[in-house]
């Protein structure tokens, strides 16, 4: 009776071991999302598994909703930076057209008055004979409007020459020829037209009479005078007028004159003192302003560069500063 009970005992024992090992088995595999047929044997995990399966599939919705947000994002940053450089190549291809047709029809322009001077005599002329009397007919064409009206001449020879120096800084700044700032060249071509001719013109008389004696020391005290008072009235007037047509503030154009004055002085010392040794020197007195004009292309160039450079990176940082952050 006692060995029935033993093997009875031993054999009632050992199916309750197999059993809680397979429980723990379909409860480690629950965790770990077990198969289907290990998970059938545990009437415990079904309830686990419909409890981790939509959390985790709540939380991999919300990534997969973040991702495409992302994504939405990115793609709407990339189309408008796409659609910005495409609008800005549009413009810059205007630009570029404009600036073309600009200078090929003052090119044009400028080069059918000097060649036809003398077109009512161009028969049977021949191309020796017009490249040697067209240069001397202009010339004299030049004297006769001097003596017709000396202040128009000079001012439409000075807006000439500050247009072409403002656009030569603009390609020394490193502007490529067609993408200059045509309202910048036409700023400076109006204060060369509007000023420089009309002041220049009675300055180089006022000049003559203040020092009207022909001794040697003349020409270096009106180099003096020139390089002190009248440099200084004029690169005043010119960066001050510039800055007004740029619709700045007083208190803006003001602080920056103050910062460039020297500078532009400085460097006017050294290029006007040997070129004004010819001024006062060689050239006569109606045709200084031409020569002054010639040595002006570089002039105005140092002039210009001083005069918007402060403007322009003063401005580019409001704008960038406008901006919204990322």
């Amino acid at each position: 009776m006692s060995a029935l009970n033993n093997f009875a005992t031993h054999i009632l024992s050992s199916p309750s071991k197999k059993s809680l090992q397979e429980h723990r088995k379909t409860q480690t595999f629950s965790i770990n999302f077990s198969p289907p047929s290990t998970i059938q044997n545990s009437p415990k995990t079904p309830s686990r598994i419909s409890l981790v399966c939509p959390i985790n599939a709540v939380t991999e919705d919300r990534e997969a909703e973040a991702i495409q947000e992302n994504e939405k994002k990115e793609s709407n940053g990339t189309e408008i930076v796409e659609i910005k450089n495409s609008l800005l190549s549009i413009l810059l291809d205007k630009d570029r057209f404009f600036n073309a047709a600009i200078v090929l029809g003052a090119g044009t322009l400028a080069i059918t008055k000097l060649l036809t001077i003398d077109h009512e005599y161009w028969h049977g002329w021949t191309l020796y004979e017009i490249l040697r009397y067209a240069p001397e007919h202009n010339w004299i064409a030049y004297e006769e409007a001097l003596k017709a009206n000396p202040v128009l001449a000079k001012m439409a020879i000075s807006g000439i020459v500050y247009s072409l120096g403002d656009w030569i800084a603009q390609c020394y700044e490193g502007k490529p020829l067609l993408e200059f700032d045509r309202t910048r060249m036409f700023r400076s071509g109006l204060v060369g037209f509007s000023l420089h001719g009309s002041l220049s013109h009675y300055y180089y008389q006022f000049c003559e009479a203040l020092f009207p004696s022909n001794d040697w020391w003349v020409v270096p005290a009106k180099v003096a005078f020139d390089q002190t008072i009248w440099a200084a009235i004029w690169n005043s007037i010119y960066f001050v007028v510039l800055g007004f047509l740029r619709l700045e503030s007083a208190a803006n154009i003001f602080g920056e004159l103050r910062t460039t004055f020297w500078p532009m002085l400085t460097a006017g010392w050294k290029l006007w003192p040997f070129a004004h040794l010819i001024t006062y020197g060689v050239i006569p007195l109606e045709q200084r302003l031409l020569w002054v004009d010639c040595v002006e292309l570089v002039w105005v160039t140092i002039l210009s560069t001083y005069s918007n450079e402060k403007s322009e990176a003063r401005i580019s940082e409001e704008s960038s500063s406008k901006l919204p952050e990322d």
